[in-house]
């Protein structure tokens, strides 16, 4: 853990002039004394900034995205155009396309979040509400769970006995997706709201609904919230989250005989072994030499061991 430390210092430098970032992430009060230490600060003359960040564009809207990466990696992007620029990086849209293309691709992609949403509802009214679930809502076998704790009203409880198969294996899971919302990026202001959670819910939800390989997987949370969070609309925000499992759907595909992670801890472990043999023996000598340690940073990308902006920025540097 040594050599990430070193490592994480150096890449999250803090600099001098840098802009209060509480205005942007602000954290809850209670949490405040608590939280650590955000090490990335925006960069005058480094950070991607509003300013450099339009006038990377032409007339028709195709985007410089040579020159984008390059102020990227000097220095991040500053927090007022992370979700544009993210969309960019996630491949949510082709830099070689215009402004005109990126409408029109929007506005379909909007319409069949609609649409999918609306299925969704049909099978579970809650959806959408701003509210959303924790406790379990159907059986295995797709019967009905009565919790006089909800409110039928207000959409919480399925009317019906479900027999699709692929209704019930998601409705299933959609308490769990509630749970993990509760527990999501705790410290944020953001997430004192309950359409705020609501919003997370939904998308991860949808996405469960959509992803008939993977569904849900616990950690999904941890890559959703930024999207949430960086783009208000929440149909952008599910499509952001969509490309981004397209990069790291692989982490979450988990069997009996090996975890989705596996390939990289492998490379963690030959890497350690190299730059430092005298840790990579150490660890073996703990039982540690599989690395399992590093499971959960390598699935959800650090976002729990660093704070939400540094995390952010890592993720960045990864992107472009």
């Amino acid at each position: 853990m040594v050599g990430c430390e070193v490592f994480t210092s150096m890449l999250l430098k803090k600099s001098e002039g840098g802009e209060e970032l509480g205005t942007f992430y602000p954290i809850r009060p209670e949490y405040q004394e608590d939280a650590p230490r955000t090490r990335f600060r925006p960069r005058a003359g480094k950070t991607l900034s509003p300013r450099r960040w339009h006038a990377a564009f032409s007339e028709d809207g195709h985007l410089d995205i040579a020159k984008v990466l390059r102020r990227i990696q000097r220095g991040g992007i500053h927090p007022a155009i992370k979700g544009l620029v993210w969309e960019f990086l996630l491949g949510c849209y082709d830099p070689n396309s215009t402004f005109e293309d990126r409408n029109q691709i929007r506005q379909r992609r909007r319409e069949q979040y609609t649409i999918w949403k609306d299925e969704c509802k049909n099978l579970v009214p809650v959806i959408g509400s701003g509210k959303f679930i924790t406790t379990p809502i159907i059986t295995d076998d797709g019967q009905p769970i009565i919790d006089s704790s909800t409110n039928n009203a207000e959409g919480g409880l399925v009317n019906n006995a479900v027999s699709d198969n692929k209704a019930i294996q998601w409705m299933l899971v959609l308490h769990q997706i509630g749970l993990d919302v509760v527990r999501t990026d705790q410290t944020l202001a953001f997430y004192e709201s309950e359409t705020n959670q609501a919003k997370l819910w939904d998308v991860l939800a949808l996405y469960a609904w959509v992803d008939n390989d993977i569904g849900y997987v616990q950690g999904m949370n941890d890559i959703c919230s930024p999207m949430v969070i960086l783009l208000e609309n929440e149909a952008d925000a599910f499509w952001c989250f969509d490309r981004a499992m397209q990069k790291l759907r692989e982490n979450f595909r988990c069997s009996a005989s090996s975890i989705g992670v596996q390939t990289q801890l492998s490379t963690l472990s030959q890497v350690i072994k190299t730059v430092d043999p005298k840790l990579h023996q150490h660890l073996e000598e703990l039982d540690g030499g599989e690395y399992l340690f590093a499971f959960r940073m390598l699935m959800v990308l650090f976002r729990r061991e660093f704070t939400f902006v540094d995390a952010l920025y890592l993720w960045e540097i990864g992107f472009s």
